[in-house]
């Protein structure tokens, strides 16, 4: 069995050490809420929590928040292609799916995507950790802070 270098926190931060593949169960989570003043559309409030005042500056945060609204944006975004995608995807009883991603989807990876890179970029370099909303069902977002118990 080969030898890690990193430390178990650091293994956490990083998503392995873990079945879930998230952070310490025991740490301090900050979590921002679904925003449903426009309706029912997936939009994160914007509101920068007092918890982070130390750790994170209000742009990066709100920068993260606002990138990761326009992206649901654009996922939920109907347009002339998602409209073909539907009615193809009827004409093939949806088997079409088998063989390529649907616009939401590759929107979802994009969302992955930006995640992961303000994780490495943004917020584990300050101990924290930025999840995916979509494991958490979209209903918020959730921050870790790695070096602080819950309290």
């Amino acid at each position: 069995m080969p030898m890690s270098n990193h430390t178990p926190l650091e293994d956490m931060s990083a998503g392995r050490g873990q079945g879930g593949g998230g952070p310490p169960q025991n740490c301090l989570k900050v979590f921002i809420q679904r925003d449903y003043s426009d309706g029912t559309m997936v939009k994160f409030q914007t509101r920068f929590p007092t918890e982070l005042g130390d750790r994170l500056d209000r742009q990066s945060f709100e920068y993260t928040i606002n990138q990761l609204n326009n992206y649901f944006a654009e996922a939920e975004r109907a347009s002339c292609s998602t409209y073909c995608e539907g009615c193809l995807a009827c004409l093939t009883g949806y088997l079409i799916y088998i063989c390529t991603e649907t616009h939401y989807e590759k929107c979802l990876r994009k969302i992955a995507k930006f995640v992961s890179e303000q994780n490495d970029r943004v917020y584990r370099p300050r101990g924290l950790l930025l999840t995916d909303p979509t494991t958490r069902g979209l209903r918020l977002i959730e921050i870790s802070v790695l070096d602080r118990p819950a309290s």
